[in-house]
């Protein structure tokens, strides 16, 4: 387990908790009960800690280690009925991002996320989840293709940001992002996006315009991470965590202005310490709000879609 540093309270404990049962184990007089004494102190800690998160410890969690990524939420929500789908059929096969056809409970559901890479290696070739304009234009793709056999969409954000590279930028990393904005206002067929981690900038609103936008507990959502906010307002990261505060990123901020429509509550001690919990609560979200979406028409939930967008933030007239 690899522990924050506002955990080391949690680390000293579980230190403890693991002696314990090591002597418990191997002696012949029993300590279950201060075995269970110990545990429920671990686990009354992690509720006392976890409850009053700072927005900078929030986007922590979020980027742990061994938080669940895109595919682990699609393989355990879909059964593993999940078939993936390559490529944009123009450059290349971007696999920072993923998706493809999958079950819930027997109804088919494309799924498109992006995905971070579960070891070094990966997070190479994954690029940290970090998509080109191709990972783009592959998820538009797969959502007309959702759309064309009317089946609804979830995708997952969590990413750093669209790639930044130079090739990123020759081959249309903008429009590629704001292609899929204009296209997604306009799908038939219902839409689902969930912030299962980082939601940092058009990055991930290239896939996050839906009829639902969730954020789970422990995750943010900005135009910008707090580490860059900082270095471009004090000219140091030092002041990452003022940036986080100013920022408003976190679930509870976001559900407050009116900018997600829910927040997934998670385990105690986030989503990477009770991986399972966390999968059941997505699907949970993911059936019910299916269930209220598919009782609207395709025009009903465009036009409320369009409507939700278009009445975010504030507009000032000079001319008044």
């Amino acid at each position: 387990m690899t522990y924050l540093d506002f955990e080391k309270p949690i680390q000293d404990l579980e230190g403890e908790l693991v002696k314990l049962r090591e002597v418990n184990s191997k002696s012949k007089v029993k300590l279950d009960d201060k075995v269970k004494e110990l545990e429920d102190e671990i686990v009354s800690k992690t509720k006392e800690l976890y409850s009053s998160l700072t927005p900078w410890q929030r986007v922590q969690v979020s980027r742990h280690p061994e938080r669940p990524y895109t595919l682990a939420y699609i393989d355990s929500i879909s059964n593993k009925t999940f078939i993936e789908l390559h490529g944009d059929r123009t450059v290349a096969d971007d696999k920072a991002m993923v998706g493809g056809f999958g079950e819930i409970d027997g109804q088919t559901v494309m799924f498109i996320g992006q995905q971070k890479g579960i070891n070094t290696k990966m997070r190479q070739i994954r690029r940290f989840g970090m998509a080109n304009p191709e990972g783009y234009r592959k998820a538009l793709r797969l959502m007309k293709l959702a759309e064309k056999f009317n089946k609804p969409i979830v995708t997952f954000i969590d990413t750093p940001g669209a790639y930044p590279g130079l090739e990123a930028e020759e081959r249309g990393q903008g429009e590629a992002i704001a292609r899929n904005l204009l296209e997604m206002c306009q799908l038939k067929v219902p839409v689902i996006c969930i912030i299962i981690g980082e939601g940092a900038s058009g990055g991930a609103l290239g896939i996050g315009i839906g009829d639902k936008v969730l954020m789970l507990e422990n995750t943010w959502y900005s135009v910008i991470s707090p580490e860059s906010c900082s270095s471009i307002l004090w000219r140091s990261w030092n002041f990452k965590e003022k940036a986080a505060e100013a920022l408003k990123l976190t679930a509870t901020d976001m559900k407050k202005n009116g900018l997600i429509d829910g927040v997934i509550e998670e385990p105690i001690g986030g989503a990477h310490r009770n991986p399972e919990q966390i999968f059941e609560n997505v699907k949970s979200e993911i059936k019910k709000h299916l269930k209220d979406l598919e009782l609207l028409s395709p025009q009903q939930r465009i036009d409320s879609r369009i409507e939700k967008f278009s009445s975010m933030g504030v507009v000032h007239d000079l001319n008044d």
